[in-house]
């Protein structure tokens, strides 16, 4: 049964939403079978969540508490049990070489739980190496959602126990905080806003997806902008899907250059360009020349060590100068074809730095989806949102917006933000969202789910 978000959005408050994310709990020991409580099964691979489909246990996309995903752990003589919370006394189980839910007083419902470090484990029949697993990928098409119960290990056996309502502690100050803690507001087609210029064709220009120019979204605290960039004989153009027909478009270097002034003038800031690129690198590189100052202020992570050593705070960004971060959608392989890679001039490929869920909740009316999934989770890529390197953590790109920007849509939709983002899409990432992007963010206050994001730390 699908939650009532709004009844729900409006008893998420700044305040409510800091103190449940401070709360301390008993830390697990390293390398130990988490504390009893209410867990995700989620996958390592996928970061799809096990969930009870009549009966028969699938990895779905992740929906909170809409989909019987959620599990509630408890020790059972050796071994543990997986009480779905939706149906008290049934468990997480097995049935031959299926994963099934039966009753929690049968032996096919006990696990034996093994830590595999870095938070991993396996769920295993007790005595056996018939572990909780999901299947191969078959060629052209992306892992079956039955989960099975086989022999062997390996990352398809792999699990993370994700709580439902992770513990965060206290937010360092903001010098010392570093990038990966820090939630900024992102405007979605920031240049799509019919304040500096045209930004599509007729008709389809009735629905900006922002109310105000970029230099006003900078004023008013927009730290992240989407915009999406067609290659036209005067360069790299901001449209929306095609610039034809589109009169007095913007030139990518225009916004830029207004970003650049303003992080000049306010040293203390940090900006994120995301591009939706559909223009060749050359093309893309000679409208970053045109850019006055922007080499004093571009952050290169892939020169200072980050992979290694995990991101910097925002005082040594500041000290550095280095506070804009710029990135691509545009593969890598298809720019090494073309014989030039746009990090070659300080553009970063964005699936190496971030993990980012699917873009859109639907329609521009109507019923919203909340599931929180990887846009890069499909039969040619397995990118969860769960990813994570030894010493990095990917920013998470948290999209919160529909098909089309109707102004009442957006105005719902925003003030519901903190909420998916605390339950829906915090857990699906196991990280807190970097960016919240949305359309119309002068509507619904998605200025408050950013400020109460950042009052913690996610563990």
């Amino acid at each position: 049964m699908r939650t009532p978000h709004a009844l729900l959005a409006t008893a998420v408050t700044t305040a409510a939403l800091a103190a449940a994310a401070v709360t301390p709990a008993p830390a697990a020991p390293v390398d130990a079978v988490p504390q009893p409580g209410t867990y995700y099964v989620q996958s390592a691979v996928t970061g799809l969540n096990a969930a009870d489909t009549s009966g028969t246990v699938e990895q779905h996309r992740p929906r909170g508490n809409e989909d019987r995903q959620q599990w509630t752990l408890r020790p059972d003589g050796a071994g543990h049990l997986l009480e779905n919370t939706d149906t008290p006394s049934a468990c997480l189980g097995r049935a031959g070489d299926q994963a099934r839910t039966v009753s929690c007083a049968a032996a096919e419902a006990r696990w034996q739980i093994t830590p595999l470090g870095a938070d991993r484990y396996a769920l295993a029949a007790p005595g056996t190496d018939r572990r909780l697993t999901v299947a191969p990928k078959p060629a052209g098409a992306v892992h079956p959602a039955p989960l099975s119960v086989a022999g062997g290990a390996g990352d398809l056996a792999t699990w993370y126990l994700t709580p439902v309502d992770a513990p965060g502690g206290p937010m360092p100050p903001r010098e010392e905080r570093t990038l990966d803690q820090v939630t900024f507001l992102t405007a979605h087609n920031a240049y799509a806003n019919g304040v500096d210029g045209g930004f599509a064709p007729p008709f389809v220009d009735l629905f900006p997806n922002q109310s105000r120019g970029v230099e006003q979204q900078l004023r008013d605290g927009v730290r992240g902008f989407m915009l999406d960039i067609h290659q036209t004989p005067d360069g790299a153009i901001l449209c929306h899907n095609s610039c034809t027909l589109v009169r007095r478009p913007v030139a990518l270097w225009v916004d830029l250059q207004r970003i650049t002034d303003f992080l000049r003038a306010h040293p203390e800031e940090f900006v994120t360009v995301f591009l939706e690129d559909y223009v060749d690198p050359g093309v893309l590189r000679a409208e970053l020349d045109r850019v006055q100052g922007l080499s004093d202020v571009l952050y290169r992570p892939d020169r200072t060590g980050v992979r290694e050593n995990g991101w910097p705070t925002v005082g040594e960004l500041a000290a550095a100068g280095h506070r804009l971060l710029i990135f691509t959608d545009h593969s890598r392989d298809a720019d090494r074809s073309a014989g030039l890679t746009r990090d070659t001039f300080g553009v970063m490929y964005q699936r190496d730095w971030t993990v980012e869920n699917h873009w859109s909740m639907g329609p521009g009316i109507g019923s919203s989806d909340w599931s929180c999934h990887s846009r890069w989770y499909d039969a040619n890529t397995t990118l969860p949102l769960t990813r994570t390197e030894p010493g990095f953590r990917p920013l998470f790109v948290m999209n919160h917006f529909r098909d089309a920007a109707v102004a009442s849509t957006a105005t719902n939709d925003n003030a519901k933000l903190a909420d998916r983002a605390r339950r829906f899409c915090q857990p699906a990432a196991r990280k807190k969202p970097t960016y919240l992007a949305v359309d119309r963010y002068d509507l619904g206050d998605p200025a408050a789910a950013v400020d109460a994001l950042n009052t913690y730390t996610y563990p």
